[in-house]
């Protein structure tokens, strides 16, 4: 027989009850904690117990806030069917002031970063309203994202802070960045090799497929190459030091020094970004995104654009060769293998990559090779869904009404689509918490599948290399922390009389 939650609150018989995360809800409830936890083993199951307990102290309202509205409204739903207080609050930026202004005096709130930082800002709501506040994916909390906001308007709050994520980043300051803006106690982690988790896990079945560029890539990639040789020819020339690998993120770094101290150098500096960037997108993604880059690039104008989309014989010819080839209806050779995978594994695909214009580009060819599929993207812009339409793509996915959802980063995080056979990258990504939350969303209740797919020698293959060394650094990353938490709370311990009271 399975054993379910018995506690204030939740209702009965809904939430299996497992110790493990019985185990991180009661660290939670003791301290500012984060939750480390492979996406599909129940970090709302673990909220919801932090939340219950809460519920019971009756010493303030509750706010879960999540990345993305999708998430936000998945949230509430859960909340809705497990809790059995009534007064539970959706709030989004799609809600007028007045409406919100009500909204915030309900006992437990599903909101969205953005709106939750400018309502505290407006005074609508204030941080003294809560006894608890739940970031999800709280991997976010860096830099100047919303959630490091709300986290300084709860510095003099005594509102206990927790975070959930399926990983911490790979990057130590990072993972220190977000310990120090939530004053984290503790770190809560199990993995997916936990005695006490291992029991829970489905296998997922990675695969990695290599694909060569059509002829037609080749040559419009050579010529890319020759028009940025050309510009890193003139920034040595002008005294900047590179090292012989091009890479993009080296570019970015020094655009700084060249703007205050090497103007000279603007012009082939901002040139080589835009044919780095216009690279990366023909290698990964094909033709029509490619082009689309390019458009836009041009309507923007800037440092050495008129002398790029004009004058530059190298650029201009392969753009003229990606014109013909889209005329012929190539794309990328990662297409047609994705046919081929698909009809391989039956049941529901998750496609994920990075572009919204290759989104728009794998679902017309997947249509047009009689896959049925459904799009998946963010709100801005003029072609983006709004959360209405977001969350009815999602059901109609789960609902099985097309086989196949194509996403962008909005898909990546926390989506519970339980039936999903395979994952499919189709570009792959330098970042061990996207790659992680893309992983994710398959092998939830049986074995599940993810297959990348890399184009040989371009870029794909770079990121390859950079994921797995993070993946490593960000396996090791909830350990290093403890130890980092564990030696500040020691010094603090040994503080005493005048030094403690300093």
């Amino acid at each position: 027989m399975i054993p379910f939650i018995e506690k204030k609150y939740i209702q009965k018989n809904s939430i299996e009850k497992r110790d493990y995360q019985v185990s991180l809800a009661n660290q939670a409830i003791q301290e500012n904690c984060i939750v480390v936890l492979p996406t599909g083993l129940g970090k709302t199951a673990i909220a919801l117990q932090v939340i219950a307990e809460y519920l019971s102290k009756g010493t303030g309202g509750i706010l879960f806030v999540a990345p993305t509205r999708v998430l936000v409204n998945q949230h509430y739903e859960f909340l809705k069917n497990s809790l059995t207080v009534d007064d539970i609050a959706l709030i989004t930026g799609e809600d007028t002031v007045q409406k919100r202004t009500k909204l915030w005096n309900n006992s437990v709130i599903c909101a969205t970063p953005e709106i939750t930082k400018n309502d505290l800002d407006r005074k609508i709501v204030s941080s003294d309203q809560f006894s608890l506040v739940i970031f999800d994916e709280v991997h976010r909390t860096v830099g100047d994202y919303a959630y490091s906001g709300i986290a300084e308007r709860f510095e003099n709050s005594s509102a206990r802070l927790m975070g959930m994520t399926a990983t911490l980043p790979s990057e130590r300051d990072k993972a220190t960045e977000i310990l120090t803006r939530l004053r984290i106690s503790s770190v809560a982690e199990r993995t997916e090799e936990s005695p006490d988790v291992k029991p829970y896990t489905q296998e997922t079945n990675t695969e990695w497929i290599n694909v060569d560029l059509p002829p037609e890539l080749k040559a419009i990639q050579k010529l890319l190459k020759l028009a940025l040789d050309e510009r890193y020819e003139a920034l040595r020339k002008n005294g900047i030091k590179l090292a012989e690998q091009q890479s993009l993120s080296a570019l970015l770094r020094i655009r700084m020094f060249v703007l205050n101290q090497n103007r000279r150098s603007a012009k082939p500096l901002f040139t080589a970004i835009r044919i780095h960037y216009a690279l990366n997108i023909l290698e990964a993604h094909g033709i029509t995104p490619f082009l689309k880059f390019c458009e836009r690039a041009r309507e923007k104008k800037g440092a050495g654009v008129k002398d790029l989309f004009e004058a530059d014989p190298n650029f201009t010819k392969a753009i003229h060769l990606a014109k013909e080839a889209q005329s012929r209806g190539v794309e990328h050779s990662k297409i047609l293998k994705l046919k081929e995978i698909l009809e391989s594994v039956p049941g529901k695909a998750l496609i994920f990559t990075s572009y919204r214009d290759s989104v728009d580009m794998i679902y017309k060819k997947l249509t047009e090779l009689g896959i049925s599929a459904g799009i998946l993207i963010g709100k801005s812009g003029e072609t983006g869904l709004k959360q209405k339409k977001q969350i009815e793509t999602v059901q109609k996915f789960r609902d099985g009404q097309f086989q196949v959802l194509v996403a962008t980063r909005v898909g990546e995080e926390g989506l519970d689509i339980a039936e999903v056979n395979q994952v499919i990258f189709y570009d792959n990504v330098p970042s061990s918490i996207r790659f992680i939350q893309r992983r994710g969303r398959t092998g939830r209740k049986d074995t599940g599948k993810l297959v990348v797919l890399i184009a040989k020698n371009t870029i794909d293959e770079t990121y390859y290399w950079i994921g797995k060394r993070k993946m490593t650094s960000a396996k090791s990353m909830g350990d290093k922390m403890s130890k980092v938490l564990k030696k500040n709370q020691e010094i603090k311990s040994q503080k005493t009389g005048l030094d403690a009271f300093i």
